[in-house]
């Protein structure tokens, strides 16, 4: 059984913190944390519009920084926290770093992958095992990707089709 606990608060609240700069940037407002016996390794937002780059989701770009703090491509002993749900791409690479836990706050309905769309930590034929806890801060980080989508419909509706529809996570 997943239990939530008052580091998992204070992580969760410092990725909606680094999510909150990313709209400033171009980028949709997810973010994702790194830690290992509560030592930060990673703290960064999605860069996939900044960097032009599909890959660069928040979780993948915290992989590679806490992977080359730490000097090994195996995380294990490590939780990742990220503000949504991750899709196939994330938990896959979150699966092959070895993390050992992942916290995530809102769900993502149209692109999870850990109980939304799929629920690829619980496919048994896998070679590790992600524990997972979801909804942590939940509200938070809807209200914050909500309120951001919001501000681009509206933004592409004043400017009307003269420019590009800038992202989608």
């Amino acid at each position: 059984m997943s239990f939530i606990t008052d580091k998992d608060l204070e992580f969760m609240q410092m990725a909606l913190e680094k999510a909150r700069l990313a709209p400033a940037l171009g980028e949709v407002p997810i973010a994702a944390v790194i830690v290992m016996d509560d030592r930060l390794l990673s703290h960064v937002h999605n860069f996939r519009e900044i960097w032009q780059d599909p890959t660069a989701h928040a979780e993948v770009v915290a992989i590679r920084e806490a992977a080359s703090r730490l000097g090994t491509w195996r995380l294990t002993g490590t939780t990742l926290y990220v503000t949504v749900e991750p899709c196939s791409m994330c938990i896959g690479a979150i699966i092959q770093a070895r993390i050992t836990r992942l916290v995530f706050g809102a769900r993502d309905p149209k692109a999870g992958a850990c109980g939304s769309v799929f629920n690829i930590p619980s496919e048994r034929r896998l070679n590790h095992r992600v524990q997972v806890v979801g909804g942590v801060l939940e509200q938070e980080s809807q209200e914050l990707m909500q309120s951001f989508f919001r501000r681009l419909r509206q933004d592409v509706g004043e400017r009307g089709a003269k420019g590009p529809l800038m992202v989608n996570r």
